[in-house]
């Protein structure tokens, strides 16, 4: 019995129009006033915390507890906490979820 060959792929890959645009980061991340409130909030304790919590070699997020989109402040430390990179991944997705009503 001869071996099995895998049949060539029928569509091929996706035409550019259909894939994805690499992600780009919100210019806001980037401004000086997110960046200075980064620095001082790195001396709170929630940093340290989270910084025990990561996986070695995990980054960790300033993450927005209220996102922007939903109308959570840009700059208020108290609307925002520190967290893994898999916590903010997890985060995100239930928070997406719950905007499409899939929640």
């Amino acid at each position: 019995m001869g071996k099995l060959r895998s049949a060539p792929p029928i569509l091929g890959s996706p035409p550019p129009m259909l894939r994805h645009a690499p992600k780009q980061a919100d210019p806001f991340y980037r401004s000086p006033e997110w960046q200075a409130l980064r620095i001082r909030r790195m001396r709170d304790a929630d940093y340290a915390t989270a910084k025990a919590r990561a996986k070695p070699g995990e980054r960790l997020i300033l993450d927005h507890v209220i996102e922007r989109k939903d109308g959570g402040a840009d700059l208020d430390p108290a609307n925002t906490v520190w967290r893994t990179n898999s916590e903010h991944q997890a985060k995100t997705a239930k928070v997406k979820r719950g905007r499409a009503g899939l929640t």
